[in-house]
């Protein structure tokens, strides 16, 4: 009897290869092309992912939450340590990275996936099964919550950013690209129309969301929805789905927003608001018929801040808004960006219908102060530089913990920023609150830094830190 042994694997690498060479173009195939329109679009839609992908990055965030390990449903009593995966794409070459605030909630550790290819052309299809990434630290620069953007800086690296598309020529119809790591498929590109350029999904929200069926998944958070020219008309943000996975309905934070919003998170680590002083809400049916206003639709006045210019100027509640600088006033978002975008100090001109009375007031634009901005001015970058750590800290005493909300407890040391001279690989972040080092209260500058001073060199160190509201 004859054996003979068969060799799977050898018999699947042929394969593979045989399959390889066939995909290589050749002579007789380049020539066949001719003026064929779809085979000039697959041509374009490859130079755009070729431009694209390089600038777009995998986000892996480590961080500690309630983890499942009772059959009892006692999740939230056991904490253990998380990983999550999203996306994001370069928006500066010296490496910042803009992405969703969720994508790195609660993050402890924070790092970057990074293909190897991004300082050249795409590599062509025989690399792509060989092709190998680079996995780099980053820290968060800056987050807002509100509109769920943060801003990451990826150190030592060069990448090429993408650019952001003016949210004015978006047009419904028009095709787009959705690049990111659905469920953690990294470099992942899928292709849709934007199916409307303004969403609302809360009547009463200042937000507003571009619509697209490019198929979106959970690991997309953060990455670019790009338009044919290769520019970012958008983030992708979140999906509305019954079963978990895409069903053609995502949302993307608009470009205009993420522009305006990154400027201000790189410099200051969160948002300066500008304002008026005033509370808005869209009027509904409902309201206008039991409020007697003059037309259902629109926005109205809910609400003038005491000693703010709104009311200096002479705005009331119940005031419906016609025009902001002469452009109609007709949603809640656009009100609120305009607001957003006018430099504080400069006026805004406002016209309202108070019953049938149509009124114009020229209304000075102020800056919301921020807590963070009110502690930063306390601080000295000399004197309230902790090197070991990499951080302006500021000490919490009983004028502090005034400013601070949701804070845990009236002590620790409250970063106000971060010194580009060392600690560079620690994970803090402004508005952390550094409580024990090693299981020791820090109550001052002084105790944080001979606590740390005293350490021999290459000692374990642990520091509990309060962020957004959960100590880590």
């Amino acid at each position: 009897m004859i054996h003979r042994h068969f060799r799977p694997r050898r018999f699947l690498v042929a394969v593979v290869a045989a399959v390889l060479v066939a995909a290589l173009p050749s002579a007789s195939r380049a020539q066949d092309r001719g003026d064929n329109t779809l085979r000039k679009l697959n041509e374009s839609i490859d130079k755009l992912i070729k431009k694209v992908s390089p600038s777009v990055v995998q986000i892996m965030v480590t961080g500690y939450g309630p983890v499942e390990t009772t059959e009892h449903g006692t999740t939230a009593l056991t904490l253990g340590r998380q990983r999550a995966i999203g996306s994001g794409f370069v928006i500066d070459p010296s490496g910042y990275i803009l992405t969703n605030a969720h994508v790195v909630a609660g993050a402890q550790r924070v790092q970057v996936v990074v293909p190897e290819a991004m300082t050249g052309e795409g590599p062509p299809l025989q690399a792509i099964l060989s092709a190998r990434s680079n996995i780099v630290s980053a820290h968060v620069v800056g987050v807002a919550k509100d509109i769920d953007l943060a801003v990451l800086k990826a150190d030592n690296v060069k990448l090429p950013a993408l650019s952001l598309a003016p949210y004015r020529n978006v047009r419904q119809g028009e095709m787009v690209f959705a690049f990111g790591s659905p469920q953690g498929l990294r470099n992942t590109v899928t292709l849709g129309v934007v199916s409307s350029v303004a969403r609302q999904t809360d009547p009463d929200s200042p937000m507003v969301y571009i619509q697209t069926d490019a198929p979106i998944n959970p690991g997309n958070s953060g990455g670019p929805l790009v338009n044919v020219d290769g520019e970012v008309i958008g983030i992708n943000t979140f999906i509305l789905t019954q079963s978990g996975g895409n069903e053609g309905i995502g949302f993307a934070i608009p470009g205009s927003v993420v522009n305006v919003a990154y400027q201000q998170l790189r410099k200051f680590g969160h948002i300066h608001q500008t304002q008026i002083g005033i509370g808005m809400q869209t009027i509904s049916p409902v309201l206008a018929a039991a409020l007697s206003l003059p037309r259902s639709y629109g926005v109205i006045v809910s609400d003038v801040l005491p000693d703010s210019p709104a009311m200096a100027a002479g705005l009331r509640v119940g005031d419906v808004l016609l025009a902001v600088d002469g452009r109609i006033a007709d949603s809640v978002p656009y009100v609120s960006f305009r607001l957003m975008s006018i430099d504080a100090g400069a006026k805004v001109r406002v016209e309202v219908l108070r019953n049938k009375e149509r009124l114009a007031f020229d209304v000075p634009v102020i800056q919301a102060a921020h807590e963070m901005d009110q502690i930063t001015s306390l601080a000295d970058p000399e004197k309230n530089l902790v090197r070991p750590l990499g951080i302006i800290g500021v000490e919490i005493d009983a004028k502090i913990a005034a400013m601070v909300e949701d804070l845990r407890d009236p002590f620790g040391i409250i970063v106000v920023a971060r010194a580009s001279e060392a600690g560079a690989d620690i994970p803090l972040t402004v508005a952390d609150v550094i409580r024990t080092v090693n299981g020791q209260p820090m109550t001052t500058l002084d105790r944080l830094r001979s606590t740390l001073n005293a350490l021999q060199p290459g000692a374990p160190v642990v520091l509990q830190i309060q962020r957004d509201q959960r100590l880590l």
